[in-house]
């Protein structure tokens, strides 16, 4: 299987022999399907927050932050723009009358709305001679304006990534996403000496393009919201890349017969994560913004999230100190209460009746952890993950985000349990990664690697398999101490195609 002219690339990647034969083996062996117990719901699981609590909890999130709590806004920020122009791309290679397609179909939707979007200034400099402004002559230019936002003699949106397109109209200017991400850290992640700490990650090809958006309007955003940033970039590591295969689960190879490797998925950014330092870290997805008229809420709920996260981590810490000091069964007895009032668990049931030292050990171990607080939104049909109780191997039920691939789904009891999900992961996460003792933990002692999968890709016609690592809020976060938020759906407004743009949320107030 591996060729003597193979060991040179997989040194220049950082990947073992061995690492890439574990790769082949679990093509051939799969993932064991994730065994969902229920949909964790609002009474079983997900808190939801009053005005009372998301005040107190805001206050405590600001109170730590004076107290010189240094948070970090963690942005994957890799993602290219590519399927949100997929329908544009494909009227591009086969053009139809605008007039034969139905009102709602996305060109059509398109290119009637062309106007509202961000960039639709910085589109008709390319177009001095038409009106493009009027709506009988962007019909009868479909096919040009189309062929100017996608390729490289105009806006060139086929190769930027999505943080570099521009999202939002203000009457001065227009912003992107990473834009957008700096004046969000500003409301809620600013240090008490008005520092906002913001790392993105990145793809190789677009770094320069990221720091020149940041140059260009750094100046401009500091100036606007008072605060300064300290702006990081990372890579997705290249020994965290899967090997593709062929159906047979033969490695894969190109035509010089080198082998084809294919980044792992966002699971892979575990390490990135592991790389960051913070008293706080609150995660959020690059295209999952909304213009400052619509922050207010955002900040609110985000503060709130933080405040629930330091509570906890401030009675984690407690009971762990108490632990190290003395055993006893009231100090017991309290755990207990909080693992099920606030963490929704308790001692696996063939420990309910262990010794005094046996429970206070699996404590100790099961407490000193990171900690994720995680929002989730009431699903409105949104494909992806969502909350769910699943069984560990202790027999401990814990709350974990599943998605439906790591379900399944032929298993009609497992599919009734999906279906029943009320809630949807929207990728709001604030984590906390230092243990009782400051320490920064080692993320990767906490993934579950049994919760990877295999998906069928096409490469130059070719029918591969490719290997997708445990998922950065899924496996990967599978064994730490986890609570389910609710949050209301208006925090959550990502953008999948480019007509998602014109929704109420990213249009002007």
């Amino acid at each position: 299987m591996i060729q003597e002219t193979d060991l040179k690339q997989l040194k220049e990647k950082g990947i073992s022999t061995k690492a890439l034969e574990e790769q082949v083996k679990r093509f051939k062996e799969g993932f064991p399907a994730l065994k969902a117990e229920r949909p964790a719901t609002l009474t079983d699981g997900i808190v939801p927050l009053s005005k009372e609590s998301i005040h107190s909890f805001k206050d405590l999130y600001q109170n730590e932050i004076s107290n010189e709590l240094e948070p970090l806004k963690f942005v994957p920020a890799s993602g290219a723009a590519t399927r949100m122009f997929k329908a544009l791309f494909q009227f591009v290679e086969n053009p139809e009358d605008l007039k034969s397609l139905d009102d709602k179909h996305p060109v059509k939707e398109f290119i009637d709305n062309l106007p509202q979007f961000a960039f639709f200034k910085a589109l008709k400099k390319f177009f001095p001679d038409n009106n493009i402004e009027a709506p009988e002559e962007r019909e009868s230019l479909a096919v040009e304006i189309i062929s100017k936002v996608l390729n490289p003699d105009g806006l060139n949106y086929k190769f930027l990534p999505k943080g570099l397109i521009q999202f939002h109209r203000y009457p001065e200017e227009s912003r992107t996403p990473m834009v957008e991400h700096l004046a969000e850290a500003a409301k809620y992640a600013q240090t008490k000496n008005k520092t906002a700490n913001i790392h993105f990650t990145v793809s190789p090809e677009h770094l320069d393009l990221f720091k020149k958006e940041l140059a260009d309007n750094l100046s401009s955003i500091q100036q606007k919201t008072g605060v300064n940033f300290d702006v990081s970039y990372s890579f997705q590591k290249a020994h965290t890349d899967t090997v593709a295969v062929l159906p047979d689960n033969e490695p894969f190879r190109d035509e010089n017969g080198k082998l084809v490797f294919r980044p792992g998925g966002h699971g892979s950014l575990i390490e990135n994560l592991n790389d960051c330092d913070a008293g706080i870290i609150f995660i959020k997805n690059i295209d999952n913004v909304v213009p400052d008229s619509k922050l207010q809420l955002v900040s609110d709920y985000k503060e709130a999230l933080g405040g629930l996260a330091l509570d906890i981590r401030n009675q984690v810490f407690d009971f762990i100190q108490k632990l190290e000091d003395g055993l006893s069964i009231s100090l017991i007895s309290s755990i207990r209460k909080f693992l099920k009032d606030k963490l929704h668990t308790d001692l696996p049931g063939n420990l309910a009746d262990g010794s005094l030292g046996e429970q206070g050990a699996y404590l100790l171990h099961f407490l000193n952890r990171p900690i994720r607080v995680c929002g989730m939104v009431k699903n409105e049909g949104e494909p992806g993950g969502g909350p769910f109780w699943v069984r560990n191997t202790d027999g401990q039920e814990t709350l974990q985000i599943v998605e439906s691939s790591q379900l399944d789904l032929n298993v009609p009891e497992q599919k009734k349990i999906f279906e029943a999900s009320t809630h949807f992961n929207p990728v709001d996460l604030v984590c906390i990664t230092r243990n009782y003792e400051g320490k920064k933990f080692n993320l990767l002692e906490y993934i579950d690697q049994e919760t990877g999968f295999i998906s069928e890709k096409s490469i130059s016609g070719k029918t591969i398999k490719a290997l997708e690592r445990p998922g950065l809020w899924n496996g990967a976060m599978a064994n730490w101490l986890t609570i389910f938020v609710e949050v209301p759906v208006e925090t959550f407004n990502p953008v999948k195609t480019v007509n998602d743009l014109l929704r109420t949320a990213h249009q002007p107030k």
